[in-house]
């Protein structure tokens, strides 16, 4: 198969098209690189930026006084002494840029009278976040970047595009080894620069708000080609997914603006407010912070407090139906579709994998510790610390999709190629094309599911030293035996078999990072809880690195970076 083997080059390859990979292939060919843009889905149809329904956050000062500095401070609260500083504070400034630019392109946020419209969300001080409206914001920032990318000259699109390994010499990246979905043959790829904006890894745990490619790509990528990983530990869980009645054609997580914008009450099973019990205040507000809420709900189911279906009851029954059409209009006659009447009973709620604030360590310019690779949006680690602060994730893929792309197109050198770099890539894919069918032997589907309980149950909300370890050993035995074993089952012309092998691959290899990382720190802080060792050690406010060296996965520690503010402009908008 070699010999007709497809061979692309360019200046500079983003690998993932969501919102901070579309927002790099702009930036890099307005500073005029050659870009191509890879999705394994449709470009600006994957991601977790599409699914996004809520808001932005954003110190763009329209709704009352604000600063940068005070949405800084709000996140650095939230990351609980992890952030790295400089990394939050590029998030904070450049985030009105940003979002002022998107308002030129024309994504439209809501407006109230001569301003933008600003609402409050859990974590702020003050209302800062905008949106376009209230369960659309990310498909209108994908659409509005869509468009962009087609009136930007320089970037070629290719959509069922699968970056299978990234191919480096002396110490530089210099391209990648992709897969043709639709033929099943491998694609080579020469690029002065590469941008990895692939997501995150939600989709590895049993009860998640993921797309289907948020499977820890970016994160096994960056690690084989030698790249850091930071604070792999730390999976955000969002706390009041939807649990029951059943919801068809709605997102889980929608609940958050309802919540926030008319107080609905957060109660257990004997309905009784219970947030307050654990350290936060909300009082039907929803000022608690995202971690505190999720291990609040799981510990009153523990002390069989839990609502019928085991999480907690969302309450709106303080509201009528003309105060709920006023704030969601025709959401509420898509509700009444599901049988759900907010007047009449409350819904059932629970945590579900949401956001992952570790990922690939990088400079503040998106550079990895590789030569030419760089990582933007939920792939790179670092400025959420152990918790995103509410409405920070959109900010982050379009500041972090701009930089990755501007610095990687002034460093970008002129592709150089070898095809020997490529042929330990181009023999896994055809090694896999080739393979003799095996009915009787592992399934995809089957490993999958194995993993993603695993995690659910030993590596998820609440953790324990021995769940942990236990998980770890699975996760081992299937890297090296079920992995091997595996074989595609539709090997043809759309190879979707062999695309589930490397899924597989990279979602083990990202479970692995998580859990070394989890045993490593032991403490519970932000989104790691760990049960056998419940309070925070203030000697570990440090972060942790994950790499590669010779073949195993190492861990050390490295101090938090801080950032030379004036600490008295960090506090309370005045």
């Amino acid at each position: 198969m070699s010999e007709n083997l497809i061979h692309l080059e360019t200046d500079v390859l983003v690998v993932g098209a969501g919102g901070a990979g579309m927002y790099a292939a702009i930036a890099a060919a307005r500073n005029g690189a050659r870009v191509l843009l890879l999705d394994k889905s449709l470009i600006g149809r994957g991601g977790a930026t599409i699914m996004a329904q809520m808001t932005v956050a954003v110190a763009v000062a329209e709704q009352e006084p604000d600063h940068w500095t005070h949405h800084l401070a709000d996140t650095l609260t939230a990351g609980r002494g992890l952030c790295d500083e400089g990394l939050a504070a590029i998030l904070c400034g450049e985030g009105p840029d940003r979002i002022r630019e998107m308002d030129e392109w024309g994504v439209r946020w809501t407006r109230e009278g001569n301003h933008l419209k600003q609402v409050m969300a859990p974590g702020h001080q003050i209302p800062r976040c905008v949106f376009v409206d209230i369960l659309n914001t990310g498909p209108a920032v994908a659409r509005t970047l869509r468009t962009r990318l087609a009136r930007t000259d320089g970037i070629t699109r290719v959509s069922n595009l699968s970056v299978t390994s990234l191919t480096t010499h002396e110490g530089r990246v210099t391209g990648a080894v992709a897969l043709d979905l639709d033929e099943g043959r491998p694609v080579t790829i020469a690029a002065g620069a590469v941008v990895l904006a692939a997501g995150g890894l939600t989709r590895l745990y049993q009860r998640n708000s993921a797309s289907v490619n948020m499977g820890g790509d970016s994160y096994a990528l960056a690690l084989a080609a030698g790249a850091d990983l930071i604070d792999m530990e730390f999976v955000q869980f969002f706390p009041i997914g939807h649990l029951a009645p059943r919801l068809v054609g709605m997102d889980p997580i929608m609940w958050d603006p309802f919540r926030y914008k008319l107080g609905g009450r957060l109660l257990n099973g004997n309905r009784e407010e219970f947030i307050e019990n654990y350290g936060a205040t909300d009082s039907g507000t929803y000022t608690a912070p995202r971690d505190i809420t999720s291990y609040a709900i799981v510990k009153e189911a523990e002390a069989g407090r839990a609502s019928p279906n085991g999480g907690a009851y969302l309450s709106f029954e303080h509201l009528d139906e003309k105060t709920l059409r006023e704030a969601f209009g025709p959401v509420i006659d898509r509700l009444a579709a599901n049988g759900i009447d907010l007047t009449k009973g409350p819904v059932e709620v629970a945590p579900i994998a949401h956001y992952h604030m570790g990922g690939i360590r990088v400079t503040d310019e998106m550079r990895t510790t590789v030569e030419g690779l760089y990582a933007a949006g939920e792939a790179v680690g670092g400025a959420n610390g152990a918790n995103r602060l509410s409405g920070n994730a959109i900010t982050e893929a379009l500041v972090f999709g701009e930089r990755a792309g501007r610095f990687a197109a002034k460093s970008a050198p002129k592709p150089i190629w070898n095809s020997a770099w490529a042929q330990t890539g181009i023999d896994e894919i055809e090694n896999l094309a080739q393979a003799d069918s095996q009915p009787s032997g592992p399934t995809f589907g089957t490993l999958f599911r194995e993993l993603q309980n695993l995690l659910w149950e030993d590596v998820g909300l609440l953790r324990t030293g021995e769940n942990l370890d236990r998980a770890l050993t699975r996760i081992r035995e299937m890297k090296q035996y079920d992995l091997p074993a595996l074989r595609p089952r539709d090997v043809g012309s759309f190879a979707l078999g062999i695309q589930e092998w490397f899924e597989l691959r990279a979602a083990l290899i990202t479970a692995e990072a998580i859990t070394v990382a989890a045993i490593g720190r032991t403490e519970s802080r932000g989104a790691h809880q760990r049960e056998d060792i419940p309070h925070t050690d203030e000697t570990q406010t440090h972060n942790q690195c994950l790499r590669y060296s010779d073949g195993e996965l190492t861990l050390d520690t490295t101090p938090v970076r801080h950032v030379a503010f004036d600490r008295a402009t960090l506090g309370a908008a005045q």
